[in-house]
């Protein structure tokens, strides 16, 4: 017997009649723009990717085929295969190909992710509550907050999702959003109306495929290096601005003068962040069209604009741009004076220190997972217990305690435990005692776990 995912039947049931006329129309409406653009053919594109990527688009792309109603007779593909060929299918193969007829795609968040089961999936284009996904494949690598772009069908007493799903990044999914809003007739969002009703989501399948290849095909070709800012729209090359210290100054008469600029904070005895309290705070965007935003933030989103290091005979101040180094030397210079000499720069840019990086092995002296992971955590712990009761700038610059006084203050207070969790887990190594802390304290703390969905 035949599984009740397996569309065998439907694709073979192509080559009759005009079918495969129309499924090639549906085939274009998701790739021609992107051929054109690109100037790729369809193989060209398939290649870029792999094989993995060109079935799961052709699925994509697919399913949008299935549910379309054509003429003669105003029916979708899949009544008409059923009309003839339900009785090769089971009950549940056929259940799923009518699902399939009248599902949509929708943009997903997901949470509460449990490894070859199932997940939590919050629509970001319609609203309402998030639903229980039972799924075994793709929930071995979603992490937390993830985004992607699915069908959500019901089958047996469950919901499932089809074949057909894309990882959407955080630029892919705002740029999808942003044209879902000039969509003409689309809704105005609010709380109680979606962005876009069933029948413009079905009619707007094809903007997810776009949406996806506009965002990796030019990282796949890999025909230009892509620009790379940081949050003040300047193109990233590090400079290392080293300050000597003046005969009989010590670093605690530097440290003792640094106390005095704002911008500054302060980690231990020789370190200190040079933050941009003019800034939007928040998740880092790029300013520039085009360019992939990058940097550093702060717990409460602030971005850090360098680091300043005491070391020996030397103040040493870290920055990834010429603006940045010229600003954060005509500033110590004004507070420092005559303490220091005049500096020695050093510059290098992201391909330097890639290749500097390359011949590097791993220190025999690392701390064992099982040493670090409790001593991280701890620090964590008294970190952001900290911060609970101290202002936030993605709240107002309020404490994250005083905001959930709110309904509209504990949802700004969600959001930025999310990109909290997010920004954790984004290492590559799923052992990394950043990927592996356990946020579920502050939402409980916070008393807002209701919202951690």
């Amino acid at each position: 017997m035949k599984a009740s995912h397996d569309l065998s039947g439907l694709v073979k049931f192509l080559s009759r009649d005009d079918w495969a006329f129309h499924f090639e129309e549906v085939m274009g409406d998701h790739f021609w723009p992107v051929m054109d653009h690109f100037d790729l053919d369809h193989e060209e594109i398939n290649d870029a990717l792999g094989d993995h990527w060109a079935m799961t688009l052709w699925g994509c792309a697919f399913e949008d085929f299935l549910t379309q109603v054509f003429d003669p007779g105003g029916q979708t593909f899949v009544e008409a295969y059923l009309k003839r060929r339900s009785w090769k299918e089971s009950a549940q193969s056929k259940a799923y190909m009518t699902a399939l007829g009248t599902s949509v795609m929708s943009l997903y968040e997901a949470s509460e992710i449990v490894p070859g089961k199932s997940f939590l999936a919050r629509d970001l284009i319609r609203g309402g509550e998030p639903v229980l996904i039972s799924e075994g494949t793709a929930t071995k690598t979603l992490r937390q907050w993830e985004r992607v772009a699915a069908r959500i069908v019901p089958l047996g007493g469950k919901l499932i999702i089809a074949g057909g799903l894309l990882p959407f990044s955080q630029e892919a999914s705002d740029a999808l959003l942003e044209g879902f809003k000039a969509l003409p007739g689309k809704r105005r969002r609010s709380r109680t109306q979606p962005l876009l009703d069933d029948e413009m989501l079905r009619a707007a399948a094809p903007l997810f495929t776009h949406a996806f290849l506009f965002d990796v095909l030019p990282k796949a070709l890999g025909e230009t290096r892509p620009i790379i800012h940081n949050s003040d729209g300047d193109e990233i090359v590090f400079h290392e601005v080293r300050f000597p210290l003046a005969t009989g100054i010590t670093r605690k008469d530097i440290a003792w003068r640094l106390q005095g600029i704002p911008q500054l904070r302060q980690e231990n005895a020789q370190f200190w962040n040079w933050l941009d309290e003019r800034s939007q705070k928040g998740p880092l965007k790029a300013r520039v069209p085009n360019a992939l935003a990058a940097g550093t933030t702060m717990e409460d989103g602030t971005p850090v604009l360098g680091n300043l290091e005491l070391k020996g005979r030397f103040l040493t101040l870290m920055v990834n741009s010429a603006a940045r180094a010229a600003r954060g030397r005509e500033m110590l210079e004004n507070v420092l004076g005559k303490m220091v000499g005049v500096p020695l720069t050093t510059i290098q840019t992201i391909e330097q220190m890639q290749e500097a990086r390359k011949g590097r092995t791993k220190e025999v002296d690392d701390i064992p997972l099982e040493v670090a992971t409790p001593l991280v955590h701890a620090m964590l712990d008294k970190q952001y217990r900290e911060i609970l009761d101290q202002p936030v700038g993605m709240l107002g610059d309020i404490s994250p305690r005083s905001a959930v006084g709110t309904q509209k203050g504990r949802e700004k207070v969600a959001e930025w435990l999310k990109y909290l969790e997010f920004r954790s887990a984004s290492s590559q190594n799923p052992h990394d005692p950043m990927t592996t802390y356990d946020f579920g304290w502050m939402w409980r703390e916070l008393n807002i776990e209701n919202l951690r969905r």
